[in-house]
């Protein structure tokens, strides 16, 4: 069955709001008010964008900048229309769908998605419980706090902007993201052995002493000196609000 009108109408408007400067414009309709409704689309979505990602932003010309929101806007289906998701929709656009131009950063997906994590914990409906008294750290069974995320990025995405734009992959960089009780997000850059000793965290119910025996065992290393700098390394995390210490 042919579509009605009025949907012909309508789908003809949206790929000409999607890209007015390559597609006709809908039949019937005074080009001022045209102009009207495709500016009021592009610039919401550009001001979300632009919010949500400064130090991408601040990378980028305004050309190529609004070529590349251009491009967001033509060829990504979005899945849900809420505005505050927009940020994660762009990140998605830019992993899955987007074909990088030479002009682009090689670490262009990844700063995104580093910025992208800061808002989704901003704005995250998580509560963190009171912090705990911890007598016996060996004893204790940790989690990782539901707004902490471990993150593990090709290139130094906290480091980079205007000033620092690496071209080359170098040694992996271990992050955590995370929102303290003072519902501040902060970062904390990682070495291997801590990043491995948080994912041991996040995917066991054990207690730290466990863990440790474990990562001792995993790198090979002498278990007093595991025990000794881990315990603490959990203290400190403990102390962030990075861990927290399982209810009985």
């Amino acid at each position: 069955m042919a579509d009605s009108p009025l949907k012909v109408s309508q789908l003809a408007m949206a790929r000409y709001l999607r890209n007015p400067g390559q597609q006709p414009p809908p039949p019937g309709v005074e080009p001022r008010r045209l102009k009207i409704y495709a500016d009021l689309v592009y610039n919401n979505i550009e001001g979300f964008i632009s919010g949500g990602f400064p130090v991408l932003r601040s990378l980028y010309d305004d050309s190529a900048w609004h070529a590349l929101v251009r491009a967001f806007i033509d060829q990504h289906r979005c899945h849900t229309p809420y505005f505050l998701e927009i940020s994660q929709e762009f990140v998605q656009f830019l992993i899955k769908d987007y074909r990088p131009l030479p002009s682009d950063p090689p670490f262009l997906a990844e700063l995104a998605h580093y910025e992208w994590v800061e808002l989704a914990l901003d704005v995250a409906e998580a509560v963190l419980p009171d912090a705990a008294a911890v007598d016996d750290i060996l004893a204790v069974v940790p989690v990782l706090s539901p707004l902490a995320w471990l993150l593990r990025y090709q290139f130094p995405v906290h480091r980079i902007g205007p000033g620092f734009r690496p071209v080359e992959v170098a040694e992996p960089t271990y992050l955590v993201v995370y929102r303290n009780r003072d519902d501040r997000v902060r970062f904390m850059s990682l070495n291997a052995t801590t990043a491995r000793l948080l994912e041991m965290v996040r995917d066991n119910n054990a207690t730290v002493g466990a863990l440790l025996e474990c990562l001792a065992s995993e790198l090979n290393m002498p278990l007093e000196s595991i025990l000794s700098s881990g315990s603490e390394q959990v203290r400190q995390l403990i102390d962030l609000a990075v861990v927290l210490v399982a209810q009985e």
